[in-house]
Order: C-alpha cells, then structure tokens, then sequence
C-alpha cells in the first residue's frame, strides 16, 4: 500500500503556517529539512511538497497531464484570466501554439540587435548618474525589459507606459495576500490593498486595449504582424467571434505577456548585479570577457555563445534567486510521486529556490560559483536539479530571449560602469509571483577602471 509522505511534528505546524503569512522562503526551506518528500495538512486541504528532481521530472513532465496550474497562480486570474501563465488544458494548449513561432530560436536572433540597442540605452541613462546619487538599478533594468518586451516582441513602445511595472507589483501583492488566506478576505471589500489592485488592473487594462488597438490598426493597413501580439489578435478572433470575449482574451493574454515577458528578466538582471558587486574578482572576469569579445561595440547574436563566461554567472545567478522560485501545481487525479500516495486535489509545490541550494545536489550550495556551469558539471548532474525556466510542457516559452537578454546586459553593463551598492544595503529576496528584490536596488555609479 502506497505511504503518505512525512509531514512536520503536530508542534511544528503553527511556525510553518506563521511563515506561509512572513516568510515563503523560510517555509519551504523548513519542509525540505524535513525531507524529500513532505505532506503539510492545512485543515482540509493537503500540500506537498517535493524537493529530488526524480520527483520534480515526474510532476512537470511525465505526468504533467494530472498536474494544473496552483497556488498563487490560481490567485492571479484574477487579473491574468486565463493568459499562458494561468490556463490549463485546450485553453493554454491554443494560447502556447499561437504565440510559440514569435519565440522560435531564429526570430529571436533577428532581435539581438534590438536587445542591443536597448542595453546601449540602459547603460548610457545609469551613466548620466555617475558622480552623483544612488540610482534604483532594479528600477533601470526593468525599464529596459519591458522596451525590449515592446520591440521583440509586440512590435509597440512601451516606454510611454511605464506605470505597468508599479501595476504589476499591487498585483502581485494582492495574489500573495489572496493565497496566504486562502481566498478568506473578499475582494469587495474596502481595504487598501483591494483598492490598490483594483487601480492597478484597470491601469493594466487601458495600456492592454491601447496596444491591441494600436497593433490592430496596423494590421487592418496591411502591416504583417510576425510579433506576438498579433499572433494573440488573430488566435483569439479565430476563437472567438464575439468581440466582448475577443477583447477579454485580449487583455488577459497580453496582460499576461507584458508581465512575463519582464518581471523575470528583470529580477534575473538585478540580482545578477547585485552578486558582481558582492564578487568582485568574478565581476572582473565577465568585464575582460567582455571587453576581449565586444571591444567597444554593442553586441550580436554570434557573440552569445562567445560569451560564456557571462552566460554561466548568468545561470549561477538563476541558481542562487531563480525568478520563478516555485511550481505550484494543483493534482487533478490520485497519483504516486517516489513511492509516495499524492491525493486527488492536493496542492503540490515544486521549489527551485530549495532544490538549487540543496547540499546533496550541490556542493557548497550557498555560494556563488559560476563555473559550476561549465559543460562537464552540467553533464555530471541531474537534468531536473536545475529548473530557473520550469520544465516539461510548461517550459518557459522566452527562455531563448530572457537568457540573451540577461547576457547581453551583464556584459555590457559591467564592461562599461561600476556599480557599488549604497553603504548598509543588504539586498532580501522576496518571494512574491517572481522572486524579486524587496525595496529595489540602490547603487552608485561610476566608469569602469
């Protein structure tokens, strides 16, 4: 007979609760201490989790068909509505096949430049700072995300909508609130965070309806539209004739792009530079590998892979803070996962965050190694040790774009500049959709010795 997997002693359950409310983070490093395989009964409701990859590939991938979307994301249709990032089954199925050729690996090469240019942009606005007062670098690049989202991606600009970013951040709060009580507090009611979020999904609404409007003319003139949103546009008329439901697919589709698209490049940048400044000898390295490759040109898409050295802190980054920090699933049908009984409706959460610093997986887990991404370590571990993109079906469809992105920023920021973080800065992880950086990022900049 199959087992439930362990779950906390009786007297452990109140801390583990208090942390679902103040610290995700420690919660889920407090379930992997416990095991590989843990269940956590919250009243009701059973949740697992699992911390080996053998058991992350089965969820993700083997049986990804039992397992839909959960926790948190269920909590943010209220906003996304059924977008890539929430839907489950033939809804997604239509929305990934719609948008998968504008992020096929040769269109996003065409877009190197264009990645290019906006990092030209974003080094020459953190150099008009120099000599002067700490800058928000995470504020910086994630302007930079998003008009790079707007070239490669939906052929707009969206430097005239910078208030989606703020939105997206009562958004997020609003769905860590809904999944911390459990969808107890209603949304009616008149509390200021429910009137943030309101605010902040009609904000997202209006940019969203400009934009369709915008890329619809465009297309009624005869402009072919191979970016993503007008692929969105003509998948969601196909589907759909009624143009009320047309202009909802809409919204929740491209509302769910534009956060994707760059809340987790975003975090992967300013956590990518926050650990330069805290290493300097490995932000030495990246700047003569940069300098060695580039010289004082902006980058192309042949010099990716010439940049290697980048591209492993780049992933040593993802390691240490993945932007996607869990995989909350919802089990459809009874399953087994290891040996272990999963019930049918259970929550079960996959954690990157956990698994990339478990001492069994990596040696010396706390640190920050690059080279831990050199060919021969990645063949020598398992495949589903690693999941900063997710895994399975599921895979995340700009992965191509968010590592060229990621790349090409840290080469050419640290090539050209300095950044120091303000005296006392200590950057804290908050696990909210993405796993982004509380407070935002304060530093001084300089040129580049």
């Amino acid at each position: 007979m199959r087992a439930d997997p362990p779950g906390p002693p009786v007297r452990a359950l109140p801390g583990l609760l208090r942390k679902l409310a103040v610290d995700r983070l420690g919660m889920m490093k407090d379930a992997a201490d416990l095991g590989d395989a843990v269940r956590v009964s919250l009243g009701p409701k059973k949740l697992y989790v699992f911390n080996r990859p053998d058991y992350a590939k089965h969820v993700l991938a083997d049986n990804s068909a039992n397992y839909h979307k959960g926790i948190g994301l269920v909590q943010a249709r209220r906003v996304l509505g059924d977008g890539l990032l929430t839907s489950d089954g033939e809804v997604w199925r239509a929305q990934r096949q719609a948008v998968q050729p504008a992020f096929k690996p040769g269109r996003i090469n065409r877009q190197a430049d264009a990645v290019a240019e906006e990092g030209g942009k974003l080094v020459a606005l953190l150099r008009a700072h120099e000599g002067g007062g700490p800058v928000d670098v995470l504020q910086e690049v994630t302007g930079l995300t998003l008009g790079v989202l707007g070239r490669t991606l939906l052929d707009s600009d969206l430097t005239a909508h910078e208030s989606v970013a703020h939105a997206f951040e009562e958004v997020q709060d609003q769905a860590m609130l809904e999944m911390v009580t459990q969808g107890m507090v209603p949304s009616w009611l008149p509390l200021p965070p429910q009137a943030r979020f309101r605010r902040a999904r009609r904000e997202l609404y209006r940019v969203a309806d400009l934009l369709v409007a915008d890329r619809s003319a465009r297309m009624a003139d005869g402009e072919p539209g191979e970016d993503g949103l007008s692929r969105i546009i003509v998948a969601a008329r196909l589907r759909d004739r009624r143009p009320e439901q047309v202009r909802r697919m809409l919204r929740e589709e491209l509302v769910t792009l534009l956060l994707a698209g760059h809340e987790t490049t975003a975090s992967t940048l300013g956590w990518t530079l926050y650990l330069l400044e805290r290493h300097p000898e490995i932000r030495a390295a990246v700047r003569e590998e940069a300098r060695t490759v580039l010289g004082d040109r902006l980058p192309d898409v042949s010099d990716l892979h010439r940049l290697s050295y980048t591209t492993m802190v780049v992933q040593e980054a993802m390691r240490l803070y993945p932007p996607v920090w869990v995989l909350p699933r919802v089990a459809q049908q009874e399953d087994e996962v290891g040996g272990y009984a999963v019930s049918a409706k259970a929550d079960v959460l996959i954690c990157p965050y956990v698994m990339h610093r478990n001492p069994r997986l990596w040696e010396d887990p706390q640190r920050f190694a690059p080279e831990r991404f050199a060919p021969q370590a990645v063949a020598d571990r398992p495949r589903y040790a690693y999941l900063p993109f997710g895994a399975g079906p599921r895979f995340c469809v700009g992965s191509n774009l968010g590592m060229m992105e990621a790349v090409f920023i840290t080469a050419l920021v640290t090539r050209d500049l300095d950044l120091r973080t303000v005296p006392g800065f200590r950057a804290v992880a908050e696990p909210m959709l993405s796993l982004r950086m509380r407070g935002g990022l304060p530093m001084t900049v300089s040129s580049a010795p």
